[in-house]
């Protein structure tokens, strides 16, 4: 025999919504509710007032535990809020939290920076149940991680006390925009002296797998997708290459905002980890200091090109431009 549930809900749950759909005699709401706890609870009393009996989900990942927790138990969601639950607030949050703090709004208040900005959403999504096994389970995640730390300021300082004797070139590759201390110690890491075994930088690059590959027939150009080469290095400068684009007032950021729009993100990045690797080359195996080329290196190269575009585009606005030599 079918058994049948006289009043039911289902659940359609995502990251931040859950659509929720009643159904009892002679009755079928719908209703959308966030995943905050605030709302979560509302949910669960509008369940209450229809004396809903069963819930069926439908979930994708592990977005089901807060509306499992609220409907049968803790259901912090700062992680909708905090980009970085372990930064300096986040950890204050937790830390206290574990110590019995369940206040949201004493909580809100360690929020340290920008994040103050968001005390009023930090209040609803540190609004939970925190029973004794989630304090339990949250003492033993902390304190895994304060192991992890512990585990990588050891290596660090490993990774310094090996690195001593380049400690010169160094200093002098941190000041390429978008290469910090870590990223030298990679570069130094992978190739070090053997700098000098390729002649130029480009010989480099291509060892790297930084160049375009080479896929022509019958005179026809199929194509340039990278080569394969040094997959731990090419991760280390693209990075290093994403923090030159984001910087400004320099060579390598220009050489990106010139490529992105008309060849795209990926291989304007591409172009601008290749040039980093070159610059690398060349200060590791001459000994010099980075040299910036300035922002305004490639206007100069091109300066009539520069003008007659800027004048085309605003001649095409309906007015007429004559230059003066300021």
């Amino acid at each position: 025999m079918e058994v049948l549930h006289p009043r039911c809900c289902g659940l359609d749950v995502h990251k931040q919504t859950v659509v929720a759909c009643v159904i009892a005699p002679k009755i079928k709401e719908t209703r959308t509710f966030s995943t905050m706890t605030g709302d979560l609870i509302k949910l669960r009393e509008w369940l209450l007032d229809y004396k809903v009996t069963h819930v069926a989900m439908e979930s994708t990942g592990v977005y089901w535990k807060p509306i499992c927790n609220v409907l049968e138990g803790a259901n912090i969601k700062l992680s909708s809020v905090a980009t970085d639950i372990t930064g300096v607030s986040g950890r204050a949050m937790l830390e206290a939290m574990v110590s019995g703090v369940s206040d949201p709004k004493k909580l809100a208040e360690m929020a340290r920076g920008r994040m103050r900005k968001k005390k009023g959403s930090l209040e609803e999504a540190l609004s939970g149940l925190m029973g004794e096994h989630q304090k339990m389970m949250l003492i033993s995640q902390l304190r895994h991680l304060d192991f992890l730390d512990g585990e990588i300021a050891q290596l660090d300082d490993e990774i310094s006390r090996r690195m001593q004797p380049f400690d010169e070139v160094i200093e002098r590759l941190d000041e390429i925009p978008g290469v910090d201390r870590r990223r030298a110690e990679e570069y130094m890491s992978e190739v070090g002296k053997g700098s000098k075994a390729f002649a130029t930088g480009e010989k480099l690059a291509s060892w790297i797998g930084l160049c375009p590959g080479n896929n022509e027939s019958a005179g026809k150009r199929k194509g340039g997708r990278t080569r394969h080469g040094n997959r731990w290095l090419c991760s280390a400068l693209v990075q290093a290459a994403r923090g030159a684009a984001r910087s400004k007032g320099n060579y390598l950021s220009a050489q990106y905002h010139r490529l992105a729009p008309r060849r795209g993100d990926k291989r304007a990045i591409v172009a601008v980890a290749h040039s980093i690797s070159v610059i690398m080359h060349n200060m590791v195996v001459k000994g010099t200091t980075y040299q910036d080329l300035g922002q305004l290196y490639f206007d100069n190269r091109d300066r009539e090109h520069v003008i007659q575009r800027a004048m085309k585009r605003i001649e095409a606005l309906g007015y007429k431009v004559s230059l003066q030599v300021a």
